[in-house]
């Protein structure tokens, strides 16, 4: 049941980034073959990267099936991309949705594979966000990770929450639910109220040295 619930959360985080990747292809106006390369590697992109560092076989190479929904959803964006009145407010959801998903399920298939805790949050963390940087490239977009709002730090704070509460002995199941909502509700309220981290300021001509 438990490989049941990761697989269905790795759909749909898949599912997410693959539209989001889409929704930039609209932005740009791409023709379909546009939003179907954007897509797919958008929806693939962390986990490849994922599956090459931890020495696995690629999971989409394993199964195609992967591909063909990423492409299939590609195209269904292309059609429906008109239909939405601001297709960057449902671009930054959608994306909120993925980063969530990925980061607990790139955790815990690093945790499968035998990597230790440290690693896992990191393979949870590039999972969540290599997409969307390809993602951001590709399109002529200024990446996400790079703004001031959380989302690195999302991923992270849901990753690390899976892995600590498997750590503890809390069942699978409840550790991928609480890190989902913890890192989807964190880059959620980033958005909302506009939090960021402490920025790097570079002192002034008149500001006293450093103690």
């Amino acid at each position: 049941m438990f490989q049941t619930a990761t697989s269905v959360l790795d759909w749909l985080g898949i599912i997410a980034f693959t539209a989001t990747g889409a929704l930039v292809a609209s932005r740009k106006q791409m023709d379909v073959v546009g939003f179907i390369v954007l897509g797919t590697v958008t929806g693939i992109g962390g986990g490849t990267l994922r599956d090459v560092l931890l020495g696995l076989p690629v999971f989409w190479v394993r199964e195609p099936t992967y591909v063909i929904a990423c492409a299939v959803v590609s195209v269904l964006v292309f059609f429906a991309a008109p239909i939405p009145q601001s297709r960057y407010r449902h671009l930054l959801r959608l994306d909120a949705v993925g980063l969530a998903l990925f980061a607990v399920t790139g955790a815990e298939k690093a945790v499968h594979a035998g990597a230790d805790s440290v690693v896992a949050v990191a393979m949870g963390v590039t999972t969540a966000t290599f997409g969307g940087i390809v993602r951001d490239l590709l399109g002529s977009e200024s990446p996400v990770i790079l703004s001031r709002e959380i989302y690195a730090s999302a991923a992270l704070a849901g990753a690390t929450v899976f892995i600590c509460m498997v750590t503890v002995g809390v069942s699978r199941e409840l550790a991928l639910a609480a890190g989902f909502a913890i890192g989807l509700l964190s880059r959620a309220a980033a958005l909302r109220y506009g939090w960021s981290l402490p920025r790097y300021e570079r002192p002034g001509p008149g500001d006293p040295p450093p103690q």
